[in-house]
């Protein structure tokens, strides 16, 4: 039996739309009860066929509750016992209310001295007089608020006394031959697009109460300017990537609203630990992943999506590894109508990751010989540790499995983790594959917050656009470097010699 569609709550910003969307789930429960009472009185009248028809009840009941939870429940796989995989074992303990350090603020003094009417004292009227460099300091956090400068560059002219030549001193880097905006300006807008999710429309009107008059067109010309000479150095980010021995794939929907309408396209992400990059493209076929990989060879982790197992059969070079967060997301997604025998898989999930947390983590700048070291610790932990872990998980699932009905969510999470027993066990024999594909479910949280904020593309070239900046900005937070900075001097070194190519790490 299937469900009606209910959209999902918070996604409604119309309030007739989500009247409807109430009185639908109104309607579906309605239905379910009847349902549910009809099949009760058919289950007293069964003879000989109790159990299917128990089956089915119970089957219906937990779409029930699965339709009630996807409405009224929170979409957080937070559970009331225990916190995210992978998070800190313990608590840490919370920091008072004093003030914050900020440590990343430039620092200045201002000095508060007393009018000279007041220097008086309200004891004996004598004088009062500094008491050498004592004084009572207290810090204060305020804004300097940007402005938009017109800024004229006037380029001095020279002659020689014999009036045979004229030289013009040099002027500014330009992003565009005789533009008017400067790079400093296109990296600005880029930076509050692609990093902050603002769209175009609503950066020209807080320019405008700035003073600066412009226009959404006017701020894409920029952006368009500034990706075309940071492309020699996006294709280098790609190529880093993909010469990774381990990455990290995931895709999500991009609206590409051209000239034909509004359609699906998709951004496809590939991240290893020092860099990510993105490609737009309209499918989300084993075509395209087969363009977006080239010739990648070595470990991609993935969830369970078949065009990644498709790739990775026509690609003898490709280790398929799998995703344990999407199996625990499963059995938390039947928690409900199946409490303690998804209590268990949980559990042993969620002690995969205690013995994950007891290797320590690496600075960026760890030396060769700590990673090595680390790795070997990984390595013995697993093999010592989860490997009982996993084989529990196993045989559990198979004695749960005939017991199941395949249709029920419990069956449907069993038979999702079997399915991929094979890359989700990799991690035990080699020591460089992490546990989940969580680096590139982070790296595509903020393409989701700003197709939610700016509707996607406008035309290929915008998506286009978008996979470029997308990736030097989320690039240089991988890389502990400041984005704006980044984009910056990659955008100068371009300008400067173009087909320059500047990564991350080539910033200081």
């Amino acid at each position: 039996m299937r469900l009606l569609r209910v959209p999902r709550l918070e996604q409604i910003r119309d309030v007739d739309t989500l009247q409807q969307a109430a009185i639908l789930l109104e309607k579906t429960v309605i239905s379910q009860q009847h349902t549910i009472a009809r099949l009760k009185v058919e289950i007293a009248q069964l003879r000989g066929e109790g159990v299917p028809a128990q089956l089915e009840l119970d089957l219906l009941k937990e779409q029930l509750e699965a339709l009630k939870k996807k409405v009224f429940a929170p979409s957080s796989e937070k559970r009331p016992q225990d916190g995210e995989p992978g998070a800190p074992s313990a608590r840490e303990p919370r920091r008072g209310h004093g003030p914050k350090a900020q440590p990343l603020l430039p620092v200045s003094t201002v000095t508060h001295t007393l009018p000279e009417d007041e220097r008086t004292c309200p004891v004996c009227q004598g004088r009062l007089e500094p008491m050498g460099e004592q004084s009572e300091d207290s810090e204060e956090i305020t804004v300097i608020e940007a402005s938009y400068q017109v800024v004229t560059h006037r380029r001095q002219k020279y002659r020689c006394s014999c009036n045979a030549s004229v030289v013009t001193a040099p002027g500014p880097v330009k992003l565009t031959p005789g533009g008017r905006y400067s790079p400093e300006f296109a990296v600005h807008v880029a930076e509050a697009k692609y990093l902050d999710h603002l769209p175009l429309e609503r950066q020209a009107r807080a320019m405008g109460r700035k003073g600066l008059d412009t226009d959404a067109q006017t701020l894409w010309d920029q952006l368009m300017a500034l990706a075309k000479h940071l492309t020699p150095t996006y294709e280098a980010l790609c190529e880093q990537v993909l010469g990774s021995d381990v990455v990290f794939m995931d895709e999500t929907h991009w609206r590409l609203m051209d000239g034909d309408g509004s359609h699906r396209w998709w951004t496809w992400c590939v991240a290893s630990d020092e860099a990510a990059a993105y490609w737009i493209r309209g499918q989300r076929s084993k075509d395209a992943a087969v363009d977006v990989l080239g010739a990648f060879e070595g470990v991609l982790m993935s969830d369970g999506y078949a065009v990644y197992e498709a790739l990775a059969r026509g690609a003898p070079g490709i280790r398929p590894v799998h995703c344990w967060a999407h199996v625990r997301r499963k059995f938390i997604e039947a928690e409900s109508p199946f409490p303690e025998e998804c209590r268990k898989a949980i559990d042993w999930i969620g002690e995969l990751y205690e013995v994950e947390r007891e290797v320590p983590k690496l600075p960026r700048d760890a030396p060769e010989k700590a990673r090595t070291e680390a790795l070997a610790l990984r390595a013995r932990l697993r093999d010592e540790r989860s490997r009982p872990i996993i084989e529990a998980l196993r045989s559990w699932a198979y004695e749960t499995k005939p017991a199941t009905l395949p249709q029920s969510s419990l069956g449907k999470a069993i038979e999702y983790m079997l399915s991929l027993w094979q890359g989700l066990t990799v991690f035990l024999t080699d020591a460089r594959v992490p546990l989940d594909n969580n680096a590139a479910e982070r790296a595509l949280r903020g393409v989701v917050v700003g197709r939610k904020n700016h509707y996607g593309s406008h035309s290929k070239r915008g998506a286009e656009v978008a996979a470029i900046l997308y990736t030097l900005f989320e690039s240089a937070k991988l890389a502990g470097v400041d984005p704006h900075r980044y984009v910056l001097e990659a955008t100068r070194r371009a300008i400067a010699s173009p087909g320059t190519a500047t990564l991350p790490q080539n910033v200081t």
